[in-house]
């Protein structure tokens, strides 16, 4: 966090770019620092003097986006905040009722009184402790992480997202918007049905019988989107309306509560209200709206009279009325809605009294189903599970002082202090609801939803004082604040998620009109309300907006665990009371309330969390807030490298983790783009790849030069899709740069254990000997660090990772055996996309002594257990006389090769001769295709005057004369018979490849290794390029002696 916000970065000249933080000052005053700090003032460019540094902090101003944000106003460079007065709210203004303000509210209201006669006293208590421990869990959480440095406006998306990282913070924070505006569907719905059902019930558009599922909804969906219209509009003109009528709802929340107990204290001292009565046909409950006295007959004059409740069930007269069979047998009882809390109604409302959807709702546990509008149905099937996920709407609202936390004037001690004391106040307050209706109400008007068995009266209104209609009216304006204020906090929400750049398709929703207003972003509100309003039941509702808001406090948990555990130095946070085993029951306690809630929906949520995840992680824009993931993940890094330090891997677990030694250009370039390529055809992402490049000078000197070599090598291997790590270094030389990374690349147990490089294609005209001498020394050095070695020849003509080869075969020629890593490598090649369709092909030599029929056998056997699926062949080379272009090879090879020794030739003669061998040796070899003796065995040079003289006087102190070179006649017989043999093998061998795999995609081949001595290294890269000679594609492979493959399982 205090690198994020306030760090620029300047360019001095051609230099680097540096970071320099926006509290530092450059403009020092001489006379200042002048003097008494003359030693430092080289460092003041970039390192303040502690008395400007201080002195800025103490000036700092952290200017809102929360109740202040209308005034932000947009300039041509952006979003551009005008100066505001400083904030002034403390704890009890500015975090305490807000919170009570938005946990108390329609639920309470609406459906605590259901929940409680539904569930019974002990699992309603049961379902408010667990939620409002999850809460208070949470909030103890969130003060630790709220109190750990200063927070600027952003609420829980800030913190998270500070705290986990930007995948783990986006995600939450688009579950934290939809919860909101999930919540503001709640409560128009909650609005609308106070509207509807007790209100105004004759404002219905479509008749609901019985509470018919359709028609009420219908009813909802149509008012409900009235409503939304209306509010949108008032938060579209303006949120300072908004906030200056919060106080006002927040009064009507306080008098509602107040009203409540009013009423418990009052049912304790006077006898109950007969106003609320309960008519029951036997043990079912009548809906009483459609008589007036709850009697079967009257008697009028004298004379028994049918009364409404007659008419309901019977039809005809007295005498001769056909009746509802249970209305005949059964008796009307009359009992009140409201018994007292002394009554002792208590243990009958103790425990549960659950029901099927059509269910009649009756004092007994036992109900009957009926489909008649005369009784009061269930109008949903009731379980504990559906009761958590719509009570838990009920306890959100925590939040509402951390996003309130740049308004604060100590928000360190307020967002704690006023978070937690909310909460406790409202966890009692809904406890006690639960003991206090379960021991007032009678059971049948807790259970009855709507209140249709107390002539439509809201059923926690039956216990109000003085008067019904404070709850009623004070409720629906409750529910009208908290929609409004969910309507103007979810567009801000969706606005800072924006504006971080976390996810490019949400940028449009970042913009806001002149005076601050996120318009797009209200209106994507708008629109997601619009959706829940549809759905037209606030139970439907309420626990899809429970699932947001428990992964939200899931994220708050996992936040405090993660930092606390980690103990990184940046967790320091003043509230004391916290601890990682909280953090960790109370995201144990969301995860599970989630699932208990609704499992489906929790698959949902934590889908659609993922999804974001893993789009931030794909497209979205890199920023590093120093969060705990990332911490996690360094952690637990060391710990793998220490555990893989302990022991060598397993035979098993043996997989190439290559150190790519890269060539650049002159302009700092990747020079083989395909080695890239080809690093990732053979790794395909898996295991370790360390892509690596030398540059000759001092680092002083050449820092820029790296940087950028760096830039441009990741670039590449971005483009070629190829997932390692990057480095560069400067040497003195090449040599001692590549000599460093082979041994020290890698980190601990995650080392190289194979190194792949290009052949230096043109050694032979190169102006130094240097390319081949450090390609030769790169090859003794792997050896000697006991790592495998690919060289790929001619890599420019590998294949891309856009290609797709045709069937074709890799062929892997088999000469000696160095671990088995010519048999891995095929396998790990066809894995790849490029590769798949291509066969693998075997071949192994057999001498004059072998048997190449039980050979065959035996390597088909091996391959069968190595459970590689390829085609043998072996391949006999039988002992024969020395051919005379072996010796004509081996001659023009010793020959230029003393040339080159004594004469020390310019680039041009060299290049001159060069061309001279190459032509000698094509004719040569053209020549025995026809003759079994060589035409000549001499090398002709022509030299002329001026060539002579330059060399007589460059040469003076030579032994050997320039007349001495043209006499010069070295006979067959006075080669060095080792240089004739190992040319036998190159040429004898090149023969056999290049007849069996001229057409293969690519040939793998045993690479020998350089000569002991070290003055044959010149003739070491002849036996090679003999070797090769005629073959498109080569990867030599030099083992390291370690068995990498394995039959055994």
């Amino acid at each position: 966090m205090e690198c994020e916000e306030g760090l620029n970065v300047e360019t001095l000249g051609d230099e680097t770019p540096r970071e320099t933080s926006s509290l530092i000052s450059t403009d020092h005053d001489d006379s200042i620092y002048g003097k008494n700090m003359a030693l430092y003032e080289d460092e003041m460019d970039s390192t303040p003097m502690v008395s400007s540094l201080l002195n800025k902090l103490a000036n700092y101003t952290n200017i809102t986006q929360g109740a202040l944000e209308h005034e932000e106003a947009e300039s041509e460079d952006g979003i551009q905040r005008v100066t505001v007065n400083g904030p002034q709210m403390g704890t009890f203004i500015g975090v305490f009722l807000p919170c009570m303000q938005n946990i108390l509210g329609v639920i309470l209201f609406l459906r605590l009184t259901w929940i409680v006669g539904t569930a019974g006293i002990m699992e309603a208590l049961a379902i408010v402790f667990m939620c409002c421990s999850c809460t208070m869990l949470t909030a103890i959480s969130m003060s630790a992480i709220a109190t750990n440095g200063v927070v600027p406006a952003g609420g829980s998306y800030y913190m998270i997202s500070r705290a986990l990282g930007p995948e783990f913070g986006g995600a939450v924070g688009l579950c934290v918007y939809l919860g909101t505006t999930f919540a503001g569907s709640m409560y128009i719905l909650g609005t609308m049905e106070i509207f509807l059902t007790y209100i105004m019930p004759n404002a219905a558009v479509f008749e609901a019988k019985s509470r018919e599922p359709t028609g009420m909804q219908n009813n909802m969906r149509i008012y409900g989107t009235f409503c939304l219209v209306i509010m949108t509009l008032v938060v579209f003109v303006g949120v300072k309306y908004v906030n200056k009528m919060a106080l006002v709802f927040l009064s009507c929340v306080m008098l509602s509560i107040m009203a409540i107990y009013a009423g418990v204290i009052q049912s304790a001292i006077k006898p109950p209200n007969s106003q609320h009565r309960v008519c029951l046909l036997g043990n079912r409950t009548l809906q009483n709206s459609r008589f007036d006295k709850c009697e079967k007959t009257e008697l009028i004059n004298n004379v028994t009279t049918p009364t409404q409740l007659w008419k309901l069930f019977c039809k005809g007269g007295i005498e001769n009325a056909t009746c509802d069979e249970y209305f005949t047998h059964n008796n009307l009882t009359e009992i009140q809605a409201v018994r007292g809390l002394l009554s002792g109604v208590i243990s009958d409302n103790m425990w549960g009294h659950y029901g099927q959807y059509r269910d009649i709702v009756s004092p007994e546990r036992a109900s009957d189903k009926s489909h008649e509008s005369h009784y009061v149905l269930h109008d949903v099937t009731t379980f504990f599970t559906l009761l958590v996920g719509i009570y838990f709407p009920s306890v959100t609202g925590i939040m509402a002082g951390s996003n309130r936390s740049g308004d604060l004037r100590d928000p360190q001690r307020s967002i704690p202090t006023g978070t937690i004391m909310a909460i406790a106040t409202t966890s009692i307050i809904y406890l006690s609801c639960v003991v206090l209706f379960g021991a007032c109400i009678e059971g049948v008007v807790l259970r009855d939803k709507y209140g249709e068995s107390v002539n439509g009266t809201l059923a926690v209104a039956t216990l109000a004082w003085p008067s019904s209609w404070v709850i009623v009216i004070g409720s629906f304006f409750s529910c009208c604040g908290a929609g409004l204020q969910s309507l103007t906090g979810a567009p801000r929400i969706l606005q800072a998620i924006a504006r971080d750049g976390i996810m490019p398709f949400l940028q449009v929703f970042g913009h806001s009109k002149s005076n601050g207003e996120p318009t797009w972003a209200l209106l994507l509100t708008a629109a997601i309300c619009e959706i829940g309003i549809l759905i037209g039941s606030l139970d439907h509702v309420a626990p899809i907006l429970s699932m947001f808001f428990l992964m939200c406090y899931l994220f708050v948990n996992l936040a405090c665990a993660v930092q606390t555990l980690l103990r990184t130095p940046n967790w320091r946070p003043r509230f004391k009371f916290y601890h990682w085993s909280l953090s960790f029951l109370g995201m144990s306690l969301s995860l599970s309330l989630m699932f208990v809630s609704s499992w489906y929906y929790a698959f949902v949520v934590i889908l659609f969390s993922g999804c974001i995840y893993k789009y931030i992680e794909y497209r979205g824009a890199e920023k590093e807030w120093g969060d705990g993931i990332r911490g996690l993940s360094l952690n637990a890094a060391q710990y793998a490298l220490i555990k893989l330090e302990e022991a060598p891997p397993h035979t098993k677990n043996w997989r190439p983790q290559l150190l790519v030694l890269l060539k650049l250009d002159s302009d700092l370039g990747v020079k083989h783009p395909c080695l890239l390529s080809f690093t990732s055809q053979l790794k395909a992402g898996k295991g370790l790849t360390i892509v690596c490049s030398v540059l000759e000078g001092t680092y002083m000197a050449r820092e820029a030069d790296a940087k950028l070599s760096e830039k441009n090598i990741k670039a590449a291997m971005a483009k070629e899709k190829t997932k390692g790590f990057c480095h560069v270094v400067v040497s003195s030389n090449q040599r001692d740069g590549f000599s460093h990374l082979i041994q020290s690349a890698g980190l601990g147990g995650m080392k190289h254990n194979s190194v792949l490089m290009a052949w230096p294609a043109n050694w032979k005209q190169a102006e130094s000997s240097l390319s081949w001498k450090n390609f030769i020394e790169t090859i003794r050095e792997t050896t000697a660090a006991h790592q495998a070695l690919l060289v790929a020849k001619n890599i420019d003509k590998f294949p891309t990772n856009q290609d797709r080869l045709d069937e074709g075969t890799i062929d892997v020629w088999w000469i000696v055996h160095d671990g088995g890593l010519l048999m891995l490598l095929p396998f790990l090649l066809r894995q790849h996309k490029v590769w798949r369709r291509c066969k693998m092909r075997i071949f192994t030599v057999a001498q004059m002594d072998d048997n190449s029929i039980q050979m065959k056998k035996d390597l088909q056997m091996f391959l069968y257990h190595l459970r590689l699926d390829a085609k043998v062949e072996v391949v006999e080379m039988h002992a024969g006389d020395i051919s005379a272009f072996t010796y004509e090879k081996t001659l023009v090879m010793e020959q230029r090769s003393q040339m080159l020794k004594q004469m020390q030739l310019s680039k041009t003669e060299r290049e001159r001769e060069a061309q001279l061998i190459h032509d000698r040796n094509t004719k040569s070899h053209a020549t025995l295709n026809d003759k079994a003796t060589p035409t000549s065995d001499r090398v002709h040079m022509t030299w002329t005057k001026e060539k002579l003289i330059s060399e007589r006087n460059r040469h003076r102190e030579a032994h050997m004369t320039v007349r001495d070179i043209f006499n010069m006649k070295p006979e067959w017989e006075n080669l060095d018979q080792t240089n004739v043999r190992r040319m036998h093998t190159a040429v004898k061998l090149n023969e056999v490849v290049v007849k069996k795999s001229k057409g293969a995609k690519l040939v793998l081949l045993n690479m020998p290794g350089p000569p002991k001595n070290k003055g044959g290294d010149e003739n070491y890269m002849e036996f090679l390029e003999v070797l090769t000679e005629g073959l498109e594609r080569v990867l030599l492979v030099r083992g390291s002696s370690r068995e990498v493959i394995t039959i055994y399982s």
